[in-house]
């Protein structure tokens, strides 16, 4: 296709051409200044155009749980691009989605029996807050239609995600979002908390905040509590001791859905497929995307319990029970990736590997106490977060230096929230692997202070 005749020809095979791609959570003037580049990934590693081995201490996104470009994934696209390339989701359905979706719900505590697919976290989380409201459309409660998130919580950016979620500079450019919606407030005090390793003593009581939102605005108008069972893109916030459980029972009292978005949490992170499990804590919606086919073709989805589901399944066979889908729900080549990471996951006991790791993990990156500049670190699962002080005059810098010094000297791969290093590695990480990117961060540490 020739380019568009009131435009100057580019050569667009170009590789130094970065103008046309506004990256997304991306400081664009800073990064087409100095790129990084990545040019591909095998395992624990990315490689850069110039053959430089970058590891890799963020799972891409948190997404690539098993590892980078791992064969059988890659065979099972490949097969299923040749069979299938395409199947539309309203009205038709294909065998891999039936037997992935089937999967998932043997692997979720409790009756999370159901699984509607989407494309993303995002998409995940608008799902399960619209399954909400028409849950109780549904049950003849319509005037539950208020929604509580969580302060400091991350949800995505649809609007309904950035709606219930709490981080400011997700919401303050988007206008008023949706109405109705109120916070819990965020389950982090650093000088109760600081240095935790799992799931800090302090904090339990702050789930009986609910309880306040609930006297304001009665339950009778409250159709759902989301929160991440650990929140995660804010900086790894792990959950105080009996906080979920409380969580639940509050909602049980008031009649309230309970909705943990584990698109972060969720396949092994923490030490078991999800969150829910390692907590004990039955959630009414799971909402999951990134590892469930360890990041390489968008999928996203959500998890329901059976009561919900069936709340749908009256009237007329022939009529639609929930008018809401997206044109690749239940992707073939989703699923298909999907089927071969599960299998990866049981085979190589990935998410037991994780628990086993984890103390070895907490030792090494609370081995960085100490270090200029490190004001609190925590560890949970295969997760850490390194508070760093702010420079007085650039709040993010120190930070964002880590991340750039990281990729371009010391050929680590880490993600950045404010001033905060945030690490979730692949379940295939090594021991040696660990000290790996402990050992960098401490010299990445020591160049920023």
């Amino acid at each position: 296709m020739n380019a568009h005749p009131s435009k100057v020809a580019k050569d667009l095979s170009a590789p130094n051409d970065l103008e046309a791609w506004w990256l997304p959570f991306t400081a664009n003037r800073a990064f087409k200044q100095k790129p990084r580049m990545v040019a591909r990934a095998k395992g624990m590693y990315y490689y850069t155009p110039d053959g430089r081995e970058v590891i890799d201490g963020a799972a891409g996104l948190w997404c690539c749980n098993a590892g980078h470009n791992r064969d059988e994934i890659t065979a099972a696209i490949q097969a299923q691009a040749a069979e299938l390339d395409y199947s539309p989701a309203f009205q038709f359905g294909h065998a891999g989605g039936f037997a992935l979706a089937s999967r998932i719900a043997q692997l979720a505590p409790g009756d999370l029996d159901h699984v509607f697919f989407c494309n993303s976290g995002s998409e995940a989380v608008d799902t399960a807050l619209k399954i909400a409201l028409a849950y109780w459309n549904v049950q003849g409660q319509g005037s539950r239609t208020r929604l509580i998130g969580r302060e400091r919580g991350y949800h995505g950016v649809g609007f309904g995600g950035i709606s219930v979620g709490g981080i400011v500079k997700n919401r303050q450019f988007f206008g008023t979002l949706l109405a109705g919606v109120d916070h819990l407030p965020h389950t982090y005090n650093r000088a109760e908390q600081a240095f935790s390793r799992g799931e800090p003593e302090w904090g339990a009581h702050l789930a009986d905040e609910l309880e306040r939102i609930v006297a304001l605005h009665d339950a009778s108008t409250i159709a759902a509590v989301i929160v991440e069972p650990m929140a995660g893109s804010t900086g790894v916030l792990p959950p105080p001791k009996g906080y979920l459980q409380r969580l639940r029972q509050i909602c049980d009292k008031y009649g309230i859905l309970l909705i943990f978005d584990e698109v972060i949490s969720g396949f092994g992170r923490l030490g078991t497929t999800f969150a829910a499990e390692r907590y004990g804590v039955v959630p009414d919606m799971i909402t999951f995307a990134k590892g469930v086919n360890s990041g390489t073709v968008p999928m996203g989805g959500v998890l329901v319990r059976k009561s919900i589901h069936d709340a749908f399944m009256k009237g007329p066979d022939h009529v639609i029970e929930l008018f809401h889908g997206y044109t690749y729900s239940g992707h073939p080549l989703a699923c298909a990736a999907g089927l071969a990471a599960q299998d990866i996951y049981r085979d190589e006991k990935l998410f037991e590997r994780a628990k086993t790791l984890e103390p070895v993990w907490a030792d090494a990156i609370h081995g960085l106490k100490g270090l200029p500049n490190v004001l609190d670190i925590r560890t949970i699962g295969l997760v850490g977060a390194i508070d760093l002080a702010s420079r007085p005059d650039a709040v993010g810098a120190r930070a964002y230096e880590a991340m750039d010094r990281g990729f371009q000297e010391e050929g680590l791969m880490i993600r950045v929230t404010g001033d905060t290093i945030a690490l979730s590695p692949p379940l295939i990480v090594t021991e040696d692997q660990i000290g790996e990117i402990a050992d960098k961060l401490a010299r990445i540490i020591r160049k920023v202070a």
